[in-house]
């Protein structure tokens, strides 16, 4: 694992254009840990940005979003979970966290990306970095036409991004 002088980073190049993530180890270390093995073993590499909400969150990493069953986008994992490691990050612009069941002990590969400030993800998701480079593609991303999901929320988006890939990059 690499770090920075604050964390790890971590490339997202996307079919909107490019995102550099720093991730602190130093308050959500397993998180972090996971996401660094999915990005160097490729999992998220063709995934897609499969939930967008405008001034919320924009989500990814789900690995069933590769194919063309769009029913099943949002209920895919790496086959493990980890365990919550919730601190005192605020969901605000910016912050990467990790997207889970109801369980708050079920987060497995899909993370999110908050546009928006969210208080009332605070102490309940488990944030574990931020955007430090292009907040153009997140707002980008972010402010895509979208349509009804299959679970009934406006946040499928029309033309979903594509992760083409998540580099961990040397400090």
């Amino acid at each position: 694992m690499t770090e920075s002088q604050n964390g790890v980073r971590v490339r997202l190049e996307t079919s909107a254009g490019n995102m550099t993530l720093e991730l602190l180890p130093s308050i959500a270390p397993k998180h972090v840990e996971n996401f660094v093995k999915l990005s160097q073993d490729g999992f998220y590499d063709g995934t897609k940005f499969h939930r967008v909400v405008t001034g919320f969150m924009i989500q990814g990493g789900d690995p069933n979003t590769k194919t063309g069953n769009e029913r099943s986008w949002g209920t895919g994992g790496p086959g493990w979970t980890v365990d919550a490691e919730f601190n005192d990050m605020h969901h605000e612009r910016g912050v990467v966290s990790m997207a889970r069941s109801s369980d708050p002990n079920s987060a497995g590969s899909q993370f999110f990306l908050m546009h928006g400030e969210a208080e009332f993800l605070d102490g309940k998701y488990t944030a574990f970095g931020r955007i430090v480079d292009g907040f153009d593609v997140l707002d980008t991303i972010a402010n895509a036409d979208t349509m009804q999901s299959p679970g009934g929320e406006n946040s499928k988006p029309l033309e979903p991004v594509t992760v083409h890939k998540a580099i961990v990059e040397e400090a």
